[in-house]
């Protein structure tokens, strides 16, 4: 599958890059899909949610009425769940909701995601660039060359650019990650993926494991 290359400014530089059958034009497998994206939901919960139960309410434990002949139902202390101020039941505790899928499941995911990308052609290949500085405005720049202004991107580097990075993260929409750092649910919430040249190789490599 093959690629234009565009340079900074959007236009063509007159090469193309070979994008592989295996990574990027396999049949999507959706419930793999399904399940890394809900994995990584699932692992952004803290999980720290906690109500008082009956045993953990501060209060009396004095029985509050006598139990037979009032008319009304029976009552032990204010503590209990039926009255306002009382334990609940069955409340959330903390816990964790984290839970585990295997490499291959994950790498089979990527692939789906990308895949799906590549053929609604929302994918582009630029060439490897650097800022002299960090500043929005180049970046800015950058989006509207590409004509991703108003839309969701993500930008993957092949390794870490502390200049790209930060010009980058003011920039509502707008991810910037390293190739070990892409994942099914950032693939897929984004309205295009642009990859730098340098990006491939590694993304190749860890996907046709």
């Amino acid at each position: 599958m093959k690629v234009a290359v565009l340079d900074i400014n959007g236009k063509e530089t007159g090469r193309e890059v070979n994008l592989s059958k295996d990574v990027f034009a396999i049949e999507p497998n959706n419930h793999a899909v399904y399940l890394d994206v809900k994995q990584y939901l699932a692992n952004q919960r803290q999980g720290t949610h906690k109500a008082k139960e009956r045993a953990e309410i501060v209060g009396s434990t004095r029985k509050i009425k006598k139990q037979k002949g009032t008319g009304t139902a029976r009552a032990g202390n204010i503590k209990n769940p039926l009255f306002k101020g009382g334990g609940r039941v069955f409340g959330p505790r903390p816990r964790s909701y984290s839970f585990k899928l295997n490499k291959t499941l994950k790498r089979l995911a990527r692939k789906s995601a990308l895949s799906m990308k590549a053929k609604d052609k929302q994918i582009f290949v630029i060439e490897d660039f650097n800022f002299e500085a960090p500043k929005t405005k180049n970046f800015t720049n950058l989006l509207g060359a590409l004509g991703l202004e108003n839309k969701k991107s993500l930008f993957v580097l092949g390794e870490l650019n502390n200049n790209v990075y930060l010009s980058s993260r003011n920039l509502k929409g707008t991810e910037v990650v390293i190739n070990s750092e892409l994942s099914t649910y950032k693939i897929l919430n984004a309205n295009s993926l642009v990859l730098l040249e340098s990006s491939l190789e590694g993304i190749e490599q860890n996907l046709s494991k």
